[in-house]
């Protein structure tokens, strides 16, 4: 016991050494600073360049970047459609752009006090969405007299520590205690909710580049460091809100945002229902969605072996006991979570090597053999997993470049299988891994 509680404050120091936080930063929607607006960053001396700039430390053009190309920067128009439309009508809301429950997600939707005479809702998901509301850091910033850390002090937003990033990203594409995406939004028409951290933060239009000027100043995770770290913080969010009374329930419903949408939402002569070993149920049994616990099998299959068995023990109880009714569900969901934020912290210490990811990858693909990716969201975030293990894997150099074309070309049958969710087969995923199996180098 004692060697045990020495070896998880070691780790937890560990982890905090690594990325500089001795505690959860606020997220910048539910800070007290004063949000100044998009404007105040876009001057032409500022982040406003039309081209980067040749001799600075950063690229100077980052507004441009997102007002041209970053989807956040249209968050607040979609309202303004007419999909959203219809779902405001369906959910009883007068309009979109001027409700709550969607600009917290579609917009800097920080309180009246809290914006500048120069603030504009309509900016979208602006740069203080993410960076934090700028009064306090905007002048020792402009005037370059503070480091990062002096920033971070003045209420910037940690974006680079993948776990404060993850609960910033996860705080939308999922939800938390304050603003949660339900199942009666999806029906009312918004689209199925999907995120993973390491794959959207690189599929996001890049408005920095990390060099070594960047080490310099912030701390730096590796793309598989910043998938696993994703996916136990994206477990834990859903394990939260499953214990909270105020988002476990709709009615004498469950809150079904946290279950498999494809285990209800399929045409009924679609007969495709096929035993998992994971999650000891039978056929017609409504299943928790526990993609980010599959991958994390993957992950701890190697990293925390302990952890991960803890997990797959854990993770059976909770699917018999919400298929058993609510009795011991919130206190197992407790558990599992519980296990999630370990591995957080474990993940956030570790420096996965190149035998780390080629370990995670082979165990991907025999999960694959043993039919964990029956399900779409299983196989939609193996799919992400394996594009990001095969990126570090090339950055580790385990790989060269021809064989990374080689991986990405075979995974490419991948996500063409999973590219339209409600024609998902899972025979055509399996075929497509055997050639993603074959591709992969023996190191």
């Amino acid at each position: 016991m004692h060697h045990t509680l020495i070896a998880t404050l070691a780790a937890a120091v560990t982890a905090l050494l690594a990325f500089g936080a001795s505690a959860a930063a606020t997220l910048p929607h539910y800070a007290d600073d004063i949000h100044l607006g998009v404007a105040s960053c876009a001057g032409s001396t500022c982040h406003g360049a039309v081209e980067p700039w040749k001799d600075s430390t950063v690229l100077q053009n980052e507004y441009i970047t997102w007002t041209r190309r970053d989807k956040h920067a249209k968050a607040y128009e979609v309202l303004l459609n007419d999909r959203s439309k219809l779902i405001a009508r369906n959910l009883g809301l007068p309009n979109a752009h001027t409700a709550s429950i969607c600009l917290d997600c579609h917009a800097d939707n920080v309180a009246a006090d809290k914006r500048s005479k120069q603030f504009q809702i309509s900016d979208g998901v602006g740069c203080e969405s993410c960076h934090g509301g700028a009064a306090r850091w905007l002048g020792i910033h402009v005037a370059g007299q503070a480091n990062h850390q002096a920033n971070l002090g003045a209420g910037m937003y940690p974006t680079e520590d993948p776990i404060e990033r993850a609960r910033l990203c996860l705080s939308c594409h999922f939800g938390d205690d304050r603003k949660f995406v339900t199942h009666r939004i999806m029906g009312a028409g918004h689209p199925r909710m999907s995120f993973e951290l390491d794959t959207f933060t690189s599929i996001q239009p890049a408005h920095y580049r990390v060099d070594a000027d960047y080490a310099k100043r912030k701390k730096v995770a590796s793309g598989v460091q910043t998938w696993a770290i994703g996916q136990a913080m994206a477990l834990a969010q859903i394990m939260d809100s499953m214990v909270d009374p105020k988002r476990a329930r709709d009615g004498i419903f469950p809150e079904l945002v946290t279950f498999d949408c494809h285990a209800c939402h399929h045409p009924m002569s679609n007969v495709r229902w096929q035993a998992r070993a994971s999650t000891g149920l039978g056929p017609g049994v409504v299943r928790l969605n526990d993609a980010n616990a599959i991958m994390l099998q993957a992950i701890t299959r190697r990293v925390a072996p302990e952890l991960g068995q803890r997990l797959s023990q854990q993770m059976l109880a909770l699917h018999a006991a919400v298929s058993q009714g609510r009795g011991s569900a919130p206190d197992t969901a407790k558990a599992v979570g519980e296990v999630a934020r370990q591995l957080v912290t474990r993940f956030a210490g570790h420096n996965f090597s190149r035998e780390d990811m080629q370990s995670m990858f082979t165990a991907l693909l025999a999960q694959g053999r043993a039919g964990e990716f029956t399900d779409y969201s299983g196989a939609e975030q193996a799919t992400m997993a394996m594009s990001a293990l095969a990126a570090s894997l090339r950055q580790a150099g385990a790989i060269d470049d021809r064989q990374l074309q080689a991986i990405n070309a075979a995974l490419a049958k991948c996500y063409d299988a999973t590219k339209e969710d409600e024609k998902y087969r899972p025979q055509a995923f399996v075929e497509a891994l055997a050639g993603v199996e074959a591709a992969l180098p023996k190191l």
